[in-house]
């Protein structure tokens, strides 16, 4: 299902899914120039990838990884100035590129030259798409704009903020299936607390109440259902949000959270981690007949609830690994209700691969490459949610049934 390939400065995936096309691609400037000079060089690669595989146009979600703060404008003005009237919906993530480059750049591409999809550009927030009974919201860089400072007051802004861009889309926020928190100094103080905890009491108290995919969830389906997530640190001191909401206009789409077999789930850890749990699932898996599209969080190398291999860049990814191996594999998914779809390490389209400390990088791109093999992978700086956890990887698997099979 998944056609990957790679050349200088690029990394990229093909899945052919449900007739339409969707690219997933990571790009790094080939040579160190200005910023202007960087960003072109980028993004020229993204559009010419694009072009190659008859996606041209289509790309519907970006996030833009960067190295100095206040270069931000001059970013947005040169990605809107490179996109005119094909602008997606971009989120700019103050995380300094591993590479040592000025900046890197994720795309997602959904086939709009091979027919049968449907993309609404809103805003340079917002971008809307429609293929075979589904429409997707992709919500980026959603900020706070209230004065207050205080993590929780900004996590509720941004929260509300990010449920309106939701419902002019006719979309509920109860339909989000993914979301991504970034926030800066993540594991600094807050008062007598940490801010990563006060953004977690924030969305405790914004989905109080809330019954997420509720028309949509397996018959008989107990305990907590929570979008897939990744909250993760960034520089300085900003909320930052993303999200993508679903609508399913078509009869035979199942969507399931997965907990993993090897992790305690979240939402059910200790008051030792924060007077409110972290209210997100291991994994968000979209369903059908002959495959699923899984959602993979911030996944760490944690067992139960325990941080492992505390002080080792190398063995915690091999753990993060194993953790996601087992998260969307065929027995994970029979579990959770969805026997005969299953995925392995090799059926991730694309990765992101959040390191602490930039003198690891090397040795987690070691250990990712040799499990992952040719995959586009971002790696950016990123402090992670605990002080002892040096990595944090999340991505996006397809599952079918050659994979269990296999």
């Amino acid at each position: 299902m998944i056609q990957k390939k790679s050349c200088e400065g690029i990394g990229y995936s093909v899945v052919e899914l449900n007739q339409a096309r969707h690219v997933f691609a990571a790009a790094v400037p080939r040579q160190t120039g200005s910023l202007e000079d960087e960003a072109r060089d980028a993004l020229q690669t993204v559009q010419a990838v694009m072009k190659e595989e008859g996606t041209r146009g289509s790309i519907v979600h970006q996030a833009v990884f960067f190295r100095k703060l206040d270069q931000l404008e001059d970013i947005r003005r040169i990605i809107k100035g490179f996109y005119g009237a094909e602008l997606p919906a971009t989120s700019y993530i103050p995380q300094p590129p591993c590479s040592g480059k000025l900046l890197a750049i994720e795309a997602l591409g959904v086939g709009k030259e091979t027919g049968g999809v449907s993309i609404r550009r809103v805003t340079d927030q917002v971008v809307v798409t429609s293929h075979d009974g589904i429409t997707w919201v992709h919500c980026a860089n959603v900020v706070p704009e209230i004065e207050s400072q205080a993590v929780y007051d900004r996590t509720l802004d941004a929260f509300h903020r990010m449920r309106r861009q939701l419902a002019d889309q006719g979309v509920p926020f109860e339909n989000i299936v993914r979301t991504w928190l970034y926030l800066g100094d993540i594991v600094g103080p807050e008062g007598e607390t940490q801010r990563y905890k006060e953004l977690n009491r924030a969305r405790t108290d914004f989905f109080r109440d809330m019954r997420f995919l509720t028309p949509f969830t397996p018959p008989g389906l107990n305990g907590s259902v929570y979008p897939a997530s990744t909250g993760i640190g960034t520089d300085g001191r900003n909320v930052i949000m993303g999200c993508i909401g679903i609508k399913v206009e078509k009869d035979g789409v199942t969507i399931l959270p997965l907990e993993n077999p090897r992790q305690t789930s979240a939402f059910d850890y200790g008051c030792e981690y924060g007077l409110k749990s972290p209210k997100f699932a291991r994994a968000m898996a979209i369903a059908g007949p002959d495959s699923a599209t899984i959602f993979v969080s911030g996944t760490a190398s944690i067992t139960n609830s325990e941080t492992q291999h505390v002080g080792d860049p190398g063995k915690q990814t091999a753990e993060t690994l194993d953790n996601i191996e087992a998260l969307i594999s065929g027995d994970n998914l029979a579990r959770h209700g969805v026997p005969g779809l299953g995925a392995t390490l090799h059926d991730l389209a694309l990765v992101r691969v959040y390191v602490k400390n930039q003198e690891d990088y090397a040795v987690v791109r070691e250990v990712c490459e040799k499990r992952l093999g040719e995959l586009p992978a971002i790696y950016a700086i990123g402090d992670v949610c605990r002080p002892d956890l040096l990595v944090e990887i999340e991505g996006m698997a397809f599952a079918s049934p050659a994979t269990v099979l296999s």
